[in-house]
């Protein structure tokens, strides 16, 4: 998982033999945006998707409609949650890359 590939190389020593060279960050943190745009992407469908069902509702109680919402929303919270913490970690590791650019020129 992208999460546990950033956390590596941030918990990684910043110099030294152990410490990641400048490409393994910079792919890491191109797989991480990536992933970012593919969560941005998945939050885009399912909020149309919700905004799609709950307008089916139309006043009515339809108990499959609300489970669909019900099961789409907590989707959507967690791939909020998840994006948050991606690109936190990604800031972090942005600022690794630019520690260790600084540190070899």
């Amino acid at each position: 998982m992208i999460h546990d590939e950033i956390r590596s190389l941030l918990d990684a020593p910043p110099d030294g033999e152990d410490a990641p060279t400048i490409d393994a960050i910079e792919h890491t943190l191109t797989a991480g945006y990536a992933r970012a745009l593919a969560l941005e992407a998945e939050r885009w469908l399912l909020e149309r998707t919700i905004a799609e069902v709950a307008a089916k509702l139309g006043g009515k109680s339809h108990e499959v409609e609300h489970s669909e919402l019900t099961r789409l929303g907590q989707r959507l919270s967690a791939a909020d949650s998840d994006l948050t913490n991606l690109r936190g970690l990604l800031s972090s590791l942005r600022s690794r890359a630019d520690e260790v650019r600084s540190s070899v020129y």
